[in-house]
């Protein structure tokens, strides 16, 4: 039982002003895992002041501290990181294969890619008589999601510490473990007090007093769409730079010529890593129609080979993250058997022998069209709608009819027909050909998926400020 009810403030483990705390439910079990501590407006208010405070230090320190705290992090990363891979599975039942070699990972990874960045960054820009400076923005305030939890920390933490930038934390109420041991870390590698500050509760209490508050600069928020509106309406007064992360729908097109059997599998395994919990899934699979009935027996059969259990089982993919989620999972499924979508593979209900825990059922639907609820929803489950078309233009145009823009894949034989199917996506990124991923390829959306990017360097700019000092450098005479 993990008991975390202390907030992380001005480098000091702190009691919440009004106790109150929340139960923390392992899904793979539905058992009590752990309890946090709620906070509320005035455990915000301290946060932000101990940041407003440490600002006036940090943001004036040298880029080659900064350099030197970034190693320290990545040193102490390396001794917990068996611990953070450990707290990410009981948060959030994934796999532990999958917590120890892509959760976990993408937590030091951030830090590495930030530090190589920040090695080589140009701060200073000079334009004839004017200098170009780029400076931190301020205090931040960092709101972050469940599926990826450490992740989505680190793209947030490292390039605002790297550029001057202190922050408060807000990571997601129901998986905040891996949250309190990346604070531990930031403790331990001498992060200066204040710079670094965590406040653990909900969106409505935490995060909207985060998003409001008038010594908070800039907010970063990564969740739904329905929640980042109402980040950005909270933060308007303030007139606040806004960075959201948003949801995805993203689409997966298959082109005619590409290899069928290998775009398909890596199509359906896309989906179901994480069980199905990633905002640039690619949900949408586009084939054409000509070769719909071996897409789907495909898909149907690398989705029943898609095995499902315990973190420590071996199986490939976990529960979801909630009852909550659970149920709103099988809602959608079951509105898309009644709209007349044919269940593939899965379906509703959960997968024989797991009756404890929330589990979902790897499921293909199709053939669908692109009007269903199915293919309009963001589903955040292990659940992949295909939907065929005739022409190319036909699926371009079905991929980009969609509120969302997040990410978008396409699989083709010929690579330079490939690229120029890429290149009228919507979307903020674009993979080609089953890609690895790339920590320096700036990562953000399009439309109802946000704006702003992270990763790599196109992350400093969210948390920098242009000045222009004109007359830095005296005209000659």
């Amino acid at each position: 039982m993990r008991d975390y009810l202390k907030f992380y403030i001005n480098g000091a483990w702190v009691d919440p002003v009004a106790p109150k705390t929340l139960d923390v439910i392992n899904p793979a079990t539905e058992a009590v895992a752990g309890r946090i501590s709620m906070g509320n407006a005035a455990d915000v208010d301290k946060a932000v002041k101990a940041a407003r405070a440490a600002f006036e230090t940090w943001s004036q320190s040298s880029v080659e501290e900064r350099i030197a705290l970034f190693e320290r992090l990545i040193e102490e990363y390396k001794k917990r990181y068996a611990d953070m891979a450990a707290a990410i599975t009981e948060e959030m039942g994934a796999p532990a294969v999958l917590s120890q070699k892509a959760q976990a990972a993408m937590g030091i990874g951030h830090l590495q890619s930030a530090l190589g960045v920040l090695k080589n960054y140009h701060f200073t820009e000079q334009r004839g008589t004017t200098m170009i400076v780029k400076e931190p923005i301020g205090v931040c305030g960092l709101i972050t999601p469940w599926n990826w939890p450490v992740n989505q920390i680190a793209c947030k933490v490292a390039p605002a510490l790297a550029v001057g930038c202190t922050m408060v934390l807000k990571p997601s109420e129901i998986a905040p473990f891996s949250a309190q041991v990346w604070t531990e870390i930031m403790h331990a590698a001498g992060v200066p007090a204040g710079v670094f500050n965590l406040v653990n509760g909900d969106g409505p209490t935490v995060g909207a007093a985060i998003s409001s508050h008038p010594g908070v600069d800039m907010v970063s928020f990564t969740g739904s769409t329905r929640a980042g509106i109402e980040v950005a309406r909270n933060a308007a007064p303030t007139v606040k730079r806004v960075h959201q992360e948003l949801g995805g729908k993203s689409p997966n097109i298959i082109l005619p010529d590409a290899d069928i059997k290998r775009a398909v599998t890596a199509g359906v395994r896309g989906v179901m890593q994480n069980s199905g919990q990633s905002c640039n899934a690619p949900t949408r699979m586009l084939v054409p129609n000509a070769k719909m009935a071996e897409a789907l027996a495909i898909a149907k059969e690398v989705a029943e080979a898609t095995t499902v259990g315990a973190p420590d089982s071996g199986a490939a993919i976990g529960p979801v993250i909630s009852a909550a989620q659970w149920d709103k999972i099988q809602t959608l499924i079951n509105r898309g058997i009644e709209e007349g979508a044919k269940v593939v593979a899965g379906g509703p209900g959960k997968p024989a022998g797991l009756e404890t825990g929330y589990y979902v059922k790897p499921t293909v639907l199709g053939p669908v069209t692109n009007q269903m609820t199915v293919a309009r929803e963001e589903i955040f489950g292990p659940v992949l709608v295909v939907i065929g078309y005739d022409t190319v233009d036909e699926a371009v145009a079905i991929a980009n009819d969609t509120p969302y823009g997040l990410a978008a894949y396409v699989s083709g034989g010929d690579l330079e027909a490939t690229r120029k199917v890429a290149s009228k996506l919507r979307a903020g990124q674009v993979n080609l050909n089953s890609a690895p991923t790339d920590l320096m390829a700036p990562f953000g959306g399009f439309k109802q998926s946000g704006n702003g990017r992270e990763w790599g360097d196109h992350a400093f700019a969210e948390f920098l400020e242009v000045k222009a000092v004109l007359g830095y450098t005296p005209k000659q005479a």
